[in-house]
């Protein structure tokens, strides 16, 4: 199909002068989306079909612009486009590196992050979208298109924000994509809101670690032809999570739906307990029952936080510190799992594995959801490597007291003992080791 737009082809950016392209790289419902060079500098420029070039589309493109973008994980309209040899118009957003995926790559089990990774995208995803709705706007069709990560370290970009709009104000006939939209858009008696992109975000997550639609049960098998009828049903008029625990009616099918069973069981209760509060009240009362995106950025920390290694097979596991468990066994070898230390800072504790790291989060409430620079790191010995230290990466000297009362300074650069009933004050908070 022939493009609309030609390599080496120039469009005159609202702001800072042409914008020449440089090659195709996609089309979609909308659009074409094109690599571009803006005063020298590589840039991604979207071009709309002239269905899509509409006014309306094009002040909600100024509204975006002049608003700005809520954080760096989003790939913003920055600038409008236009050209005298080309119908329509277009904008100019960041270019996309290659390192981020779909999370399209990992459903189809094209990629193979770490639970680490896993849980900091959700992190991210659930930081980004308050970030965006604090602002007054709704994205309004999160999904699986629409927001890519880096499966080593799970940062997190979200795309295709032009259709992002003022909450509550926007009539336009973007209503979400479908298993992604919220029970009340899908019976018709609501349109996208901040409200439905809480649904929605609820959805994505649970794919994300299931591997599976949570409505998606006995239930949807039982369904011949999946239907607009049908799918009105299943996600619309009758919506049942699959792990309701007051209603197994939908329960997943051991045999045909095996990935949300063996998934779900490796969780720790904390994780499930807001996933089914997500579509047990998330659905009854979309008002008030649906889960925040503060809380999901809240459980992700816990969850990466909680991450031990088993020893024998070195599959990531979670235990929960909060929990009175006699005995943990790894999910993938079914061996016992040998706890590491532990430290316990206010009422939160963080697994103190071979690689974690401590942040301004961790140990500063003025600094909550700072992961920017680590501030600690665990460390072996130089000398003997049965010893395991916690070393002060920060440019504050930390104090640290034994179970012999000795107190002695950890300055920056230098490391305390990773030994039981140590207590280590960070300057804005005490920690406690536990084995």
């Amino acid at each position: 199909m022939d493009q609309i737009l030609k390599p080496g082809q120039q469009v005159r950016a609202s702001t800072r002068g042409n914008c020449v392209v440089e090659k195709f790289l996609g089309g979609g419902g909308q659009g074409e989306v094109y690599q571009a060079q803006l005063n020298g500098k590589p840039v991604a420029l979207k071009w709309y079909y002239p269905a899509s070039a509409t006014p309306e589309q094009q002040k909600a493109l100024e509204t975006l612009v002049r608003m700005g973008v809520p954080s760096d994980r989003f790939l913003w309209p920055t600038e409008l486009a236009s050209s005298a040899s080309a119908p329509g118009f277009g904008y100019v957003m960041p270019l996309r590196e290659r390192r981020f995926r779909s999370i399209v790559d990992l459903m189809k089990r094209r990629i193979e992050p770490s639970f680490r990774a896993l849980a900091t995208a959700g992190l991210e995803l659930s930081h980004s979208y308050l970030q965006l709705h604090t602002k007054g706007l709704c994205y309004r069709d999160i999904s699986f298109g629409n927001a890519f990560f880096d499966p080593n370290s799970g940062e997190i970009l979200i795309c295709d924000n032009d259709n992002v709009a003022v909450d509550n104000q926007s009539r336009s006939a973007v209503y979400g994509t479908p298993r992604f939209m919220a029970p009340e858009i899908v019976r018709g008696e609501a349109v996208p809101s901040t409200q439905t992109d809480l649904f929605s975000l609820a959805v994505l997550l649970f794919y994300m670690f299931v591997m599976h639609h949570p409505l998606e049960g006995k239930k949807e098998l039982a369904i011949k032809c999946l239907d607009l009828p049908a799918m009105k049903k299943l996600y619309g008029t009758e919506p049942l999570f699959i792990f309701d625990p007051d209603d197994n009616a939908n329960a997943p099918d051991p045999h045909y739906q095996r990935n949300a069973l063996a998934f779900w069981n490796v969780y720790p209760r904390f994780l499930r307990d807001v996933f089914t509060k997500a579509f047990t009240d998330g659905i009854k009362d979309p008002q008030h029952g649906r889960v925040r995106e503060s809380n999901w950025r809240a459980v992700m920390v816990r969850l990466r936080d909680s991450i031990v290694y088993c020893t024998h097979c070195n599959a990531e596991n979670f235990h929960d510190a909060s929990e009175a468990i006699e005995s943990d066994r790894c999910w993938s070898c079914r061996r016992e799992l040998r706890l590491p230390p532990r430290v316990r800072i206010g009422r939160n504790f963080v697994m103190l594995n071979h690689d974690t790291l401590l942040f301004a989060h961790h140990i500063d409430e003025e600094k909550k959801y700072d992961f920017t620079q680590p501030v600690a790191a665990v460390t072996k010995h130089p000398s003997d490597p049965s010893t395991w230290g916690l070393k002060n990466l920060s440019i504050q000297t930390w104090s640290a007291t034994n179970q012999r009362g000795e107190v002695k300074d950890v300055s920056p650069g230098r490391s305390v003992t990773l030994a039981l009933g140590t207590r280590i004050n960070f300057g804005h908070a005490e920690g406690e080791i536990w084995s």
